[in-house]
């Protein structure tokens, strides 16, 4: 029987280095490498409307176009490159709805872990690498030119930033906690000994 593929996802509040990182992992690994939102067309469509400047959804239709991405995502990029055995890492997963839309925006945690294991089919990545930064670090990081997510308050960004936190420390067995501070090759050796990539 062929080997099935193992799903990593990085995640993290802001400019924590997620995308660096999840590239350089890839690479390592010669893994897919995808994102949430916007691993697939649609995800493309859907991301536009979650992080432009267009009309602003209301919370729970935030949390259900995540959603959408997520459906379109796992059964058009990451199902697929699993059972033909090839590792996937992406950028973000449904850590991000439970720490953004949930933590963050006070919706329901249960209710947004039950979509999401809806959405992904009871897919979830084998191991999430929790990317952490101080915020002002991420701040200094994010620059002028933010999207939508980016330009939420400080309240907001201390919500998230401690879900991740609660996320990882209830489930151990899939969360890891890697430090982000430092330079990218310091950082790319953490992720990749956390991952066991050395």
């Amino acid at each position: 029987m062929s080997r099935r593929g193992k799903y990593i996802a990085i995640e993290g509040w802001e400019a924590s280095g997620k995308s660096t990182q999840a590239r350089l992992l890839a690479d390592r690994l010669d893994a897919v490498l995808t994102r949430e939102p916007g691993g697939t067309d649609l995800g493309v469509a859907i991301r536009g409307l979650l992080l432009g400047n267009g009309p602003e959804p209301t919370q729970r239709a935030e949390a259900l176009l995540f959603a959408a991405d997520r459906a379109q995502h796992l059964a058009e990029v990451v199902e697929p490159a699993l059972s033909e055995g090839r590792d996937v890492i992406t950028d973000r997963s449904y850590g991000s709805t439970l720490a953004y839309q949930g933590h963050g925006r006070g919706q329901p945690i249960d209710e947004l872990m039950r979509l999401a294991e809806w959405a992904s089919g009871g897919l979830l990545p084998d191991l999430v690498v929790l990317l952490t930064v101080p915020a002002d670090t991420a701040d200094r990081r994010l620059g002028e030119e933010r999207d939508r997510m980016e330009r939420e308050d400080t309240d907001f960004a201390a919500r998230v930033i401690e879900g991740f936190a609660a996320l990882a420390d209830a489930d151990p067995d899939r969360w890891v906690v890697v430090d982000g501070t430092g330079s990218i090759e310091e950082v790319a050796e953490r992720v990749a000994s956390a991952v066991g990539a050395k």
